[in-house]
């Protein structure tokens, strides 16, 4: 029998995405309408933004855990959260939940490396792209990691946060990550990764400039396995 997957929810275009992978790639393997039992929680955006904002790791960190005893308390065996960003809190997370998680960073890393990326352009908001989380899943696999320029950086940001978390795609947004992608590639990335669970719902991987790691659909991916029991949890307990 499959484990039950808890999601951790932060964003609802994200996780929305998280959870319809799921659903519809769980079939192929489980059989048809098949895919594992899913609980979801999530808090307001806007409180996790309060602490996000004043670089308050602890207080993000508590509202995972709030949401993680949810849906544990709902049966769910393990935790995924399909937001890159609050990753930063993740070491504060798994010492006190009840049940494991996967790391979408390092589900990311792992694919990368399969793949033989030796250097990988982030596409994601300011905190992401500033923040540990990539350089900490990648450079154990002696992956190099690209950033985007300041002015990037804070055009991403305003980009992620004022257009793909409310739903709005537009053809200008869906460019400039193209163009960013070129500035990446000039700079030696040989891959990219969607490092914010919107950017898979603008940029179109035909028309993109490099390959692209998905983390939303990776996540949701390595959830599946992980709940056959195909893969071992990249956090928390075993």
């Amino acid at each position: 029998m499959a484990e039950h997957i808890g999601i951790v929810a932060c964003s609802a275009e994200g996780a929305a995405l998280c959870y319809r992978t799921i659903c519809a790639e769980a079939p192929s393997v489980m059989g048809e309408h098949a895919h594992p039992e899913i609980t979801m929680h999530t808090h307001a955006l806007s409180d996790y933004m309060v602490h996000i904002r004043s670089g308050d790791w602890q207080g993000v960190a508590e509202l995972m855990l709030s949401s993680v005893r949810k849906v544990a308390a709902a049966g769910a065996r393990f935790a995924i959260c399909p937001d890159n960003t609050v990753h930063q809190a993740f070491e504060l997370v798994v010492g006190r939940s009840a049940i494991p998680w996967l790391h979408i960073a390092r589900v990311v890393a792992d694919e990368a490396s399969r793949r033989g990326y030796a250097g990988l352009g982030i596409l994601g908001t300011r905190h992401l792209t500033e923040g540990p989380v990539y350089p900490d899943a990648l450079a154990p696999r002696g992956i190099s990691v690209e950033l985007p320029d300041e002015d990037d950086r804070l055009r991403m940001d305003s980009i992620i946060f004022r257009e793909l978390v409310c739903g709005v795609f537009t053809e200008e947004s869906r460019a400039y990550f193209n163009e960013v992608m070129e500035r990446l590639k000039a700079r030696g990335a040989d891959a990219v990764v969607l490092a914010c669970t919107e950017i898979p719902l603008i940029v179109r991987p035909e028309e993109a400039p490099l390959p692209i790691l998905d983390s939303t659909r990776l996540l949701a991916r390595a959830a599946i396995g992980r709940a056959l029991g195909s893969e071992a949890p990249a956090g928390g307990e075993p």
